[in-house]
C-alpha cells in the first residue's frame, strides 16, 4: 500500500501522516501540500522516516497530481487538503471553491485518467459535519442518511465535492467513501480555532471573545481518534467493509456549548473570568452539531478512545509548552484576521 495524503501539513493531516506511518501497513507515505497559512511544515519537521517523502504542491495542478500517483505508484489517497474555517468562507468563498471543489474534482479526474491506464486507486475523501446543517435542541445526532443541507458556504463547497465523489463513484466506478466528523480538537491546530485560540489568549492573558450568547453545541472528538477513522475507512474500502460512494461518520458523544469550552480552559490556565468578551454572533451560525457513529462501531470496529477530560488538559499543556510553534503560525496575515473578526 503506497498512500497519498493531501494537505498533509495541516492540523488533521499531520496527524494522519504520523498515524500512517506508525501503522506500518504503508510502503510509502506521500505528503502534497501547498502550504497555505494552515499549512505549517513545523507539524512534521521531527519526522525521519524513509517512507515519507513531503512535495509542495497544489491539488489544483492537474499535471503535479497525475505525475506525484503515478511516479510515486500511488494506491490509495485520503484527501483532506481544503479550506476549512467558516468564518473565511464569510469573507471570501471563492478560496473555498477553487480549493474544496475544483481540487477536488482534480484529484477524481487525475483517479479517472490513470485507472483507464491500468492503475488502482481507493480514495477516501474527508469532509464535514457540517454539510448536514443545524440540529434542534432535542433532535438525535446525525447519521449517514441524514440529508445534505449545508448552512454557510464553507459547507455548501464541502457538500458540492462530497456529491462530485458519490458521481464519479457511480459514473467511473472510482473506489471513494466519503468521511464526516465532528469538530476536532488536539495539538497543532491553527489557532484561529476555538479551542486553541481561547487557550492562548487565556495564557497571555488576552479577551476571550465569544460568538452570541455562547451556547452553541458542538460534538468534540480528539484529532488522533478521528486520524485513526480515516485510516479504518481506507482499510474498509479495500477489504469490502465498506463500498464505493458510502458516507461514514465520526464523533465522540461529547456535546459542549462553546461557553462550557471557555469555562473549563479558563479553569485550566488560572485565567480571569472577566476576560471573556461577547461579540456579535457569526451569521448564519449553526446552533448545535452532533454526530452518530454506531455505523463506524459495527462496519470498522471504531470508536473514540480519548475522553474529554485527558483531551483537553492535554492539549492545553501542548500549546503551553510549545511556544516555538505558535510563533511559527503567528504570521501577518493572521494577526489581520483576528482584528477583523474580534477587534
Amino acid at each position: 500500500m503506497r498512500l497519498l495524503i493531501t494537505g498533509g501539513c495541516g492540523f488533521i493531516g499531520s496527524h494522519t501522516v504520523r498515524e500512517a506511518l506508525g501503522s506500518g501497513k504503508f510502503q510509502k507515505v506521500v505528503n502534497l501540500d501547498c502550504l497555505t497559512y494552515s499549512g505549517n511544515p513545523e507539524n512534521l519537521k521531527d519526522i525521519d522516516d524513509g517512507k515519507y517523502r513531503f512535495i509542495h504542491g497544489s491539488i489544483n495542478d492537474s499535471k503535479l497530481v497525475q505525475e506525484t500517483i503515478r511516479e510515486e505508484e500511488i494506491s490509495h489517497i485520503i484527501h483532506l487538503a481544503a479550506e476549512s474555517h467558516v468564518d473565511r468562507s464569510i469573507d471570501s468563498v471563492e478560496p473555498f471553491i477553487r480549493s474544496n471543489i475544483d481540487g477536488t474534482r482534480v484529484i477524481l479526474e487525475s483517479i479517472r485518467d490513470l485507472e483507464k491506464l491500468g492503475h488502482e486507486i481507493s480514495m477516501v475523501h474527508v469532509s464535514t459535519d457540517e454539510v448536514y446543517g443545524s440540529l434542534g435542541p432535542e433532535d438525535l445526532p446525525f447519521t449517514e442518511e441524514t440529508p445534505v443541507c449545508p448552512m454557510n458556504p464553507y459547507a455548501a463547497t464541502k457538500a458540492a465535492s462530497d456529491m462530485l465523489v458519490q458521481s464519479f463513484s457511480n459514473t467511473y466506478g472510482i473506489k471513494a467513501v466519503i468521511t464526516r466528523c465532528s469538530n476536532n480538537y488536539g495539538p497543532n491546530q491553527f489557532p484561529e480555532k476555538l479551542v486553541p485560540l481561547m487557550t492562548l489568549n487565556a495564557v497571555e492573558g488576552k479577551k476571550l471573545p465569544i460568538y452570541g450568547d455562547g451556547m452553541q453545541i458542538r460534538d468534540w472528538i480528539h484529532v488522533s481518534d478521528h486520524s485513526r477513522g480515516l485510516l479504518e475507512s481506507l482499510f474498509g474500502l479495500s477489504d469490502g467493509s465498506l463500498t464505493p460512494g458510502e458516507v461514514i461518520n465520526f464523533g465522540a458523544n461529547d456535546e459542549r456549548t462553546n461557553l462550557e469550552i471557555v469555562s473549563e480552559i479558563i479553569e485550566m490556565t488560572d485565567a480571569d473570568k472577566g476576560l471573556i468578551e461577547y461579540v456579535s454572533d457569526r451569521p448564519g451560525h449553526d446552533r448545535r452539531y452532533a454526530m452518530g457513529f454506531e455505523k463506524a462501531k459495527l462496519t470498522l470496529d471504531w470508536e473514540p478512545l480519548i475522553p474529554w477530560e485527558k483531551g483537553i488538559r492535554d492539549t492545553i499543556d501542548w500549546y503551553i509548552n510549545n511556544p516555538e510553534w505558535v510563533e511559527s503560525v503567528r504570521t501577518g496575515d493572521y494577526l489581520n484576521w483576528l482584528e477583523r473578526h474580534y477587534g
